[in-house]
Order: structure tokens, then sequence, then C-alpha cells
């Protein structure tokens, strides 16, 4: 039983937003501008992101609405409606409510009935997680199709006052790092038992991935303070929580190298256990969440023997920013509607998430 990728949709919250109109969206912490964030910006290349809240830091559309506007578009774009859907899976690092799961918001908003749902919690690589049950689901022939939908909406971890809460207003470099890094979006695509009635597909060749968490300590995280392991669920209040600044999005910084590290290592474990071969290769989408983690992969490879020619690298994180685990499917999207393919042309995809490392890769191939 093959799988096929055979419609795709993304939606990003309003217009672009560039470099010098952040802060007027998240808000000056304490009235000042960052020190930072020039810095950070420079590094990770981005000139544009769009952000789902205005500048009153108010939410102008919630993450499940975005989800289903996202699904929605790949639908249209398809030959089924959401009535026919088989099976939702859905994936978020933080849905608008803590419960229940964000896939039973998303399909209330798609108002799909009776459906098969999956809800995919981590970070960058849960988007490839619910990939992967939807892909397998279909495989097993519970199904024939599902929707798969990857949404987020992290601005609204990053507006001023969150961080004008912590007590002394002291706020770190790696609990600020995000802020410059992460902004909102969703991404859909359509797997079916069979190619599409017109046009092209992308058949699912295989879809791996390899987790590293029982090596590496947590490195990207909401829920802890500064220096401590301590939950937010165990202080006397949520208030209180917020004090330590246990409610921030922090990045370990100086373990974040590791993730070049880690992805090309699955890459070359992939290659060595003949999964694909290099020369095969048309078309590489990779998540990288910065220029500078690109430029890292690429000298890691070709140390290791492998090159890739820049040509067949392929992203919109500069215009679209890092949407997490949303970016990979609007990668895709964006990609499948800017390039005219060949049947016979390969895509390799890779998702490396530095949450706690885990790195996900797929193989696609165009038909017919």
């Amino acid at each position: 039983m093959s799988v096929y990728i055979n419609s795709t949709g993304h939606y990003l919250p309003g217009p672009p937003i560039d470099n010098d109109e952040i802060e007027n969206i998240l808000g000056l912490v304490n009235g000042k501008k960052s020190r930072l964030k020039h810095k950070i910006l420079q590094s990770n290349g981005i000139k544009t992101r769009h952000y789902a809240i205005n500048q009153q830091q108010e939410t102008q559309i919630t993450n499940s609405e975005m989800a289903a506007n996202a699904g929605l578009r790949c639908l249209d774009a398809s030959y089924i409606s959401s009535t026919q859907v088989e099976m939702l899976s859905v994936a978020t690092s933080q849905g608008d409510l803590v419960l229940p799961g964000f896939g039973s918001m998303v399909q209330a908003e798609l108002d799909i009935p009776s459906v098969q749902l999956n809800t995919s919690h981590g970070i960058c690589s849960s988007s490839m997680m619910a990939l992967k049950a939807a892909y397998t689901n279909i495989k097993a022939q519970e199904s024939t199709n599902a929707l798969v939908i990857a949404s987020e909406l992290a601005s609204r971890l990053f507006k001023h006052t969150r961080y004008e809460q912590v007590e002394g207003n002291e706020i770190d470099f790696n609990a600020e790092f995000l802020r410059w890094m992460l902004s909102d979006g969703a991404g859909a695509l359509l797997l079916e038992n069979r190619p599409r009635k017109t046009g092209k597909s992308l058949r699912i060749d295989w879809i791996k991935s390899f987790s590293h968490a029982d090596v590496y300590p947590v490195c990207m995280s909401v829920g802890m303070p500064k220096n401590d392991t301590k939950s937010w669920q165990d202080f006397p209040t949520y208030s209180d929580a917020e004090k330590a600044g246990a409610l921030l999005l922090r990045q370990d910084v100086r373990l974040l190298d590791n993730i070049v590290s880690v992805g090309v290592n699955g890459f070359l474990q992939l290659l060595k256990d003949e999964m694909f071969k290099v020369a095969e290769i048309n078309h590489v989408l990779c998540h990288f969440s910065s220029a500078y983690f690109k430029s890292k992969i690429v000298e890691m490879l070709e140390v290791a023997g492998v090159r890739i020619p820049q040509e067949k690298w392929y992203t919109n994180l500069y215009e679209r920013g890092n949407t997490g685990c949303a970016s990979i499917f609007i990668m895709l999207n964006e990609f499948l509607a800017t390039h005219s393919l060949s049947v016979g042309e390969t895509l390799f995809c890779m998702v490396p998430e530095s949450g706690r490392f885990n790195c996900a890769y797929m193989h696609l191939t165009v038909v017919e």
C-alpha cells in the first residue's frame, strides 16, 4: 500500500512583519529596546515573519482557527470535502487550551464528523510525528485518507508583559533568544492511498526519525525556571511560577550546536542503511532555524564526504519565519507552488528539533 501527498495548504496570519517592526507587535520589555535583537536576527537571517497578535498584543486569530484555515485551503485544492476526511492528525507545541487535545479543537473548527483523531504534541518534529501516524494508518488500511495539520502561535509567549512579570525583571539570554526566532503560521497536507486524479502527487517513500532524549538534557522548554528543574505545576500558584520565570520559553544555547551533529548523523545513518542515494536527491527541504545552522549542516556534510549543491536546497525561512512544527508543511506547500516538478524527481525533507534532540526525515518521489 503506497501513500501519497495529494494536496497542500498553508495559512499565515496578518501582513509580513519586518525586523524593524517586531517590537511594535511584541512590545518593548520595560519600555526598552532589546540589546540582543540585532545580533540574533543577523545570525538567523530572517527578514520577515507573521504574527497572530496585534500591536496591543491581542490575539487576532486562535491557533485552532489558523490550523483550520490551512486545512480548508488544503482541501479546497483537493478532490475531497471535509466530510470525507477519515483521519485528522494534528500537531502543535501549544494549543489554545492546555486540555483537551489540540486535535479536538481543530476538528470542531473544521466541523469534520466522526473522524479518527490524533494529536501530536512536541516542538518542531511533532508535525512529522503527526504525519507518520497518518502515513502508517493509511498503510495499515485503517483509512483511505488523512488530513495532517501543523500550527503554531508562539507570539503569545513573547508579549512584553510576559517578561515583565519575572521577579527582579531579570531576563536572561536563553529566555530572550527565541523571541527573535519564532513566529506564527499553519500548514496542511492531504494524504491518500492513491495518486490524485489529475496533476502530480508526492509518493511518501519512507519517514524515519531518531530521538536522542536519552543522551541530551532539555534544550528548549516552557515550564521550568532558569537553573532549576522545578515544574511550573509545583509552584503554589501560577502567578508564583510566572514570577520565577518558569512560564518563559527558553532555549539553552550552550547545547544548541548539538543539533547540527545529531541531524547530520541521522542523515549519514540513513545513507549507510541505503535508504537513499545522495546523487539521486533532486531537492532538499530542511527545517533549519537560522542561516547559521544551515551553513554548519552543509559544512559537516562536506566533512563527511557528502556534497549537495546549493541549488538543490530550498527554504522559505527568511521570508516566512520559523513557524516551529508548521515550518516543513508551509515550506513544502510553497515549494510545490513555485516549482514545476517532473515525474521521478525526489525530495529529501529533514526536521532537526532541539527540544531534546529528535530528528525526522522523509523521502518523497514525484508521481503522476
